[in-house]
């Protein structure tokens, strides 16, 4: 492993088709050609891109109480989101393999037993294998409203050929433990689908990055107030007219930044990776190596599986 040293990855800053799985996904696959088109080996697209990250939007609950018209636009979310394995990623595992690059996807997964949804991070091989999922641990604020709880069960990282690639979506990255099991697994490609758009994320990005001595790839959603569908709109209220303004960057092991932060725009941030530069920057710190203290600190991550080989 890690035999390759270059390495051209791309992060898919793009507006979802809101609401319309099959006309997000269409879109999907049309970017998919476009990265393609850039040579891109790895292509790492945002949170819940299919069928889209409802900001601003309470689904008619407030504590308590929740409203029949609530209940229908959740309906309507649950009807978009995608079953997996399903037709869908069936199409995408034909993209993946088409465009010969390593894929990860945020999505919104319909549980085709149960029916619950939860935020759902993709993997997709080259060779146009659907290899993995991780679904978010613990969804954030009134999130816990339509998504619900991932396990330990989807708690690691690839090897892709050319390096290890894991991830966690959004605010996961703030939760010390979940990183730290990243870390474990031995994360050099990490990889981070968000919906935070605030100046503040970028320190994250950074910070993740030196911690784990491990690129870091951060992709978010641009997204406008008009961007969602006719009859929606009016539920937005005091929104602002951009309401998600990207903010998707690429970070190198040492804390800086290659690519982006892009604002304002949909923007695919393509950049060429030297992954040397991991071991290099574990000269002096190495998080879960020689820098750990096991005889001081345990974790133990439940059920966490070992490394999936990527065909």
């Amino acid at each position: 492993m890690m035999a390759k040293t270059q390495l051209r990855v791309a992060v898919v800053q793009a507006t979802p088709v809101i609401f319309d799985l099959k006309k997000s996904l269409q879109k999907t696959i049309a970017l998919i050609h476009e990265c393609k088109k850039q040579h891109a080996e790895l292509i790492l697209f945002p949170e819940s891109f299919i069928p889209a990250y409802p900001r601003g939007l309470d689904f008619g609950a407030v504590v308590g109480k929740r409203t029949d018209e609530g209940r229908k636009l959740w309906q309507r979310y649950h009807d978009n989101s995608l079953v997996v394995p399903g037709p869908e990623t069936l199409a995408l595992c034909e993209a993946a393999k088409s465009a010969n690059a390593f894929i990860a996807l945020g999505i919104t997964e319909r549980d085709k037993i149960n029916g619950s949804l939860y935020c759902t991070l993709l993997y997709f091989s080259p060779s146009g294998e659907l290899i993995g999922k991780h679904r978010k641990l613990k969804p954030t604020g009134t999130e816990r409203v339509i998504w619900g709880e991932g396990d330990g069960k989807t708690l690691t990282t690839f090897d892709a050929g050319f390096a290890l690639v894991g991830g966690l979506i959004c605010w996961e990255n703030y939760m010390p433990e979940a990183r730290l099991s990243m870390y474990r697994k031995g994360v050099q490609i990490y990889l981070a689908p968000t919906a935070d758009a605030r100046e503040s994320w970028q320190s994250t990005m950074k910070h993740i990055a030196m911690e784990g001595r491990c690129f870091v790839m951060g992709c978010n959603q641009f997204v406008k107030k008009t961007d969602y569908p006719d009859d929606l709109i009016p539920l937005l209220r005091d929104e602002p007219e951009v309401m998600s303004n990207g903010g998707s960057v690429i970070v190198s092991p040492m804390g800086e930044v290659i690519c982006g932060p892009a604002w304002g725009e949909e923007k695919i941030l393509v950049a060429d990776l030297d992954l040397t530069e991991v071991s290099r920057a574990k000269m002096d710190f190495d998080v879960t190596g020689h820098y750990a203290r096991p005889d001081v600190f345990k974790l133990d991550i439940q059920d966490q599986p070992e490394t999936i080989i990527a065909d």
